[in-house]
């Protein structure tokens, strides 16, 4: 599949989120290359510019990935529409603000239906359209947050350690069918993920006030990079005959997620003898 297409120039995306952020920018980046764009958003009046300036070369769809109906629709229309999907990107989410204390049970909810279970919609929507056509691609936006956490946003944390492993189990299920399987894990990035629309905040208890304060100042003095710096390096996890299964965006990751492993490792090994012992005899 890869040969074909390349003889013919251009590759199809489909795109969740496209309204905004990295979405925006790819969908932006991936029809300025030449190739073909299915932009989804929420709402079509936000991406209705792309297609005053893309023509043909896109279709908007408006898609709430909550809805699995929705989901299947958009997919199957968007593959109709251009003969193929040659590139999956699950790129729509949110973040939840809140203590664990804090977040409601139905907040946790909400948050999973986007970031979990609109994903697993949009992934089993294109399997069977991808194996029909002898491959494809899925890249699936995480986050840094998928290996390490922080307070105060730990439940977004909690999606993207879900949304890990599940891409994880998904790469080796599909090897066989010439489905491959990318986590793109950015860093912290200018865009408007830390907008409102972009954010929902739990309830407050009064004693987690100054902590959370404290938190939201240390986040305003991180160094968060160019999003417009990004397009280049997703066409060639995108292009890439051997892609990795994951993949850090930006330079903060790697060592922040070394220290964080270097970590674990010291205190698994530090208990070591305990955990050994409680391996009793082997049966």
């Amino acid at each position: 599949m890869e040969h074909q297409n390349e003889n013919q120039g251009y590759k199809v995306w489909f795109i969740t989120g496209a309204s905004r952020g990295f979405g925006r920018v790819w969908a932006d980046a991936a029809l300025k290359r030449g190739d073909k764009v299915a932009a989804t958003a929420r709402k079509l009046a936000s991406i209705a510019d792309l297609k005053e300036n893309y023509g043909e070369n896109i279709l908007t769809l408006q898609l709430d990935v909550t809805n699995p109906d929705e989901v299947k629709a958009a997919v199957e229309q968007a593959h109709a529409h251009f003969g193929r999907l040659d590139i999956v990107l699950n790129n729509a989410g949110y973040s939840l603000v809140g203590t664990i204390e804090e977040g409601s049970a139905d907040e946790v909810r909400a948050l999973y239906e986007t970031n979990i279970f609109g994903t697993l919609s949009v992934i089993k929507a294109a399997l069977p359209l991808l194996r029909q056509q002898g491959g494809g691609r899925i890249l699936g936006v995480s986050s840094g947050l998928g290996h390490v956490t922080m307070p105060v946003i730990g439940y977004y944390c909690s999606s993207k350690w879900a949304f890990e492993a599940i891409h994880e189990s998904l790469a080796k299920e599909v090897a066989s069918f010439d489905i491959k399987v990318t986590i793109i894990e950015p860093g912290a990035y200018a865009t408007e993920f830390g907008s409102q629309d972009s954010l929902k905040f739990a309830a407050g208890i009064d004693i987690y006030t100054d902590f959370k304060a404290q938190f939201v100042d240390s986040l305003k003095t991180m160094e968060r990079g160019d999003p417009e710096a990004t397009p280049e390096a997703i066409f060639k996890i995108a292009d890439a005959e051997n892609p990795p299964l994951r993949f850090f965006l930006g330079s903060h990751n790697l060592p922040w997620v070394r220290a964080a492993y270097a970590e674990r490792l010291a205190i698994w090994e530090e208990w070591e003898p305990v955990s050994n012992a409680a391996q009793g005899e082997s049966r």
